[in-house]
């Protein structure tokens, strides 16, 4: 068998591990511009200026799974492999992999020659600490990889796990953006969160990292000594920051900027910028986040830890309304905490909360917090992602509306950091509009965030509700070794019938991302992980 080909063992089939292949479209400004059509040969050379925002907290995706980082991350640290838009799995720094036919040994033949940007050999070994290290201290990691008992190196370009139980998602985590490759030389030994190496990082990727200025820039250089030859195409990436949403806009129509994605303009621009003959829109490249827009309630807060409250809030907040105009149509009302972009294990058939102040009012008088004189129950702080308009905007709503029914909201704005450490380490809030991704498989993007086991102080976007339910952790943990689809999708379906019930989150929006890129910018969607891929294939067309 070639060694550029997956592998696997015994009567287990791709779709065994990886489940139902998820369709994926594709949405454009119309026909491509003659310029993409014309220059089909990659070109060598040229800066890429990419757009990101908000600015990350850490460089590496091994400790943190916000988005920016998730972006910028795989371009210098890889993974073991990633996928196409139908899920089949592509070698990276994987070229071969078996699966036993009970699921409880994989075996990984790693890529020979391969070196991080350091000039040192990268190998087994540092896979072995990677998976490991991942399993410790990734807000995913402890999920993911719980069933893995032991990793072992037969040889330096081999890699064995064994599993105390399957884990029919594994193979899936093995994307750069979800489960990085780190230099165990860099790691071993070193405390995870004070580690330099997560902000100026080596890796094995097709760029190499050269500064970070604060604020401003992040320089990116091409790999002369890339394993996947001849990319790298461009000779660099300068990853900007643009905190204002109409200078972001302004920078990609000026042709400042070749690059952008998760809707990084205001909403309301994209159908203007869909009729520009040098600007391009694309949709694909976001199903393996899975983006969802949700309310994380506080559990620990004295009036959102009455049911009632927690009900009445979602009676009060018309989630259409939330699409039309905050999402201006750009995604699906969310019914629960699963996505309908999630085929296998999506549920339909979800009792819903209408939108009905009268109910939120009686359910509000049944909590026991009667208006006061001044027509006020109480008062909650809300939190905004700030990940862009959007969300502020969704602030403002949910203020209104929920005054409506005498629940006074102050918004408080921070920058993402502040965010983060409010949130999942101080816990100082109230409710969060926040942005959860469903990931690659429930187990994983949804777990995570009702698992009592995974209340994390520190961890971003692990269990910052604190919700626990002894029955929808076993729900969960039944699923995360199940390896028949169906019952997977059975156990799923009673876990989103329970969350919808208890109200931890409330879930508003599936979102649909939009990338932004001037025609001169070609093959920057090429996988299923988008612009949190590699970019190793992206090049310029010549103007």
């Amino acid at each position: 068998m070639s060694k550029q080909q997956p592998q696997q063992t015994g009567v287990v089939t791709r779709r065994d591990f990886l489940g139902a292949a998820a369709a994926t479209g594709i949405v454009t400004a119309g026909a491509w511009p003659a310029i993409a059509q014309a220059a089909a040969t990659p070109q060598r050379g040229g800066t890429l200026n990419w757009l990101v925002d908000p600015e990350p907290p850490l460089l590496t995706a091994a400790i943190q799974t916000a988005g920016p980082t998730r972006a910028i991350g795989p371009k210098i640290n890889e993974g073991l492999l990633d996928f196409d838009f139908d899920w089949t799995p592509i070698p990276a720094l994987a070229t071969q992999w078996q699966v036993s036919p009970d699921g409880l040994e994989y075996v990984f033949t790693l890529r020979r020659g391969v070196k991080w940007h350091d000039g040192k050999p990268f190998g087994a070994a540092d896979v072995a600490f990677s998976i490991l290290y991942l399993k410790q201290n990734h807000p995913n990691g402890r999920g993911t990889y719980a069933n893995v008992s032991e990793v072992t190196t037969p040889d330096s370009h081999t890699v064995r796990l064994k599993l105390t139980a399957p884990a029919p998602y594994l193979l899936r985590a093995l994307a750069g953006n979800e489960s990085p490759i780190l230099p165990k030389h860099l790691f071993d030994g070193r405390d995870p969160l004070s580690n330099p190496a997560h902000n100026a990082p080596i890796g094995t990727g097709p760029f190499v990292f050269k500064e970070w200025v604060k604020g401003s820039h992040i320089l990116l250089e091409r790999n002369p000594d890339y394993w996947d030859a001849p990319r790298p195409y461009v000779d660099r990436i300068v990853v900007k920051f643009i905190a204002d949403p109409a200078a972001r806009a302004a920078a990609l129509e000026s042709g400042a900027v070749d690059l952008a994605g998760d809707s990084p303009i205001p909403l309301s621009d994209l159908e203007r910028f869909r009729q520009l003959p040098h600007i391009r829109l694309e949709t694909r490249g976001y199903d393996y986040a899975g983006d969802l827009n949700q309310i994380v309630f506080n559990l620990d807060n004295p009036y959102l830890k009455h049911l009632e409250v927690r009900q009445a809030i979602a009676h009060a907040i018309d989630k259409q309304a939330i699409l039309k105009l905050i999402w201006y149509g750009y995604g699906e009302v969310a019914s629960g905490p699963i996505i309908p972009a999630q085929r296998t294990f999506f549920d339909p058939g979800l009792p819903r909360y209408a939108h009905d102040l009268k109910k939120a009012e009686a359910l509000l008088d049944q909590a026991g917090f009667a208006r006061g004189a001044d027509g006020v129950r109480f008062t909650l702080t809300n939190d905004f992602l700030p990940y862009g308009p959007n969300f502020r905007r969704g602030s403002e709503y949910i203020r209104q509306t929920l005054g409506r029914v005498g629940i006074r909201v102050n918004i408080r704005a921070q920058d993402f950091p502040t965010y983060i450490r409010r949130v999942y380490n101080d816990r100082d809030f109230d409710f969060a509009n926040a942005w959860l991704g469903n990931s690659f498989d429930p187990t994983v993007g949804v777990q995570r965030l009702f698992w009592s086991k995974n209340f994390r102080k520190g961890v971003p976007f692990s269990n910052g509700s604190h919700y626990a339910n002894e029955q929808v952790d076993a729900w969960f943990e039944q699923a995360a070794i199940e390896p028949d689809p169906a019952v997977r999708a059975q156990l799923f379906s009673r876990v989103q019938h329970q969350l919808v019930h208890d109200l931890p989150h409330l879930d508003l929006v599936a979102q649909k991302n939009v990338t932004v890129a001037h025609v001169r910018v070609q093959d920057a969607t090429t996988s299923i992980t988008g612009l949190r891929g590699s970019l190793s294939r992206v090049w310029l067309a010549p103007a």
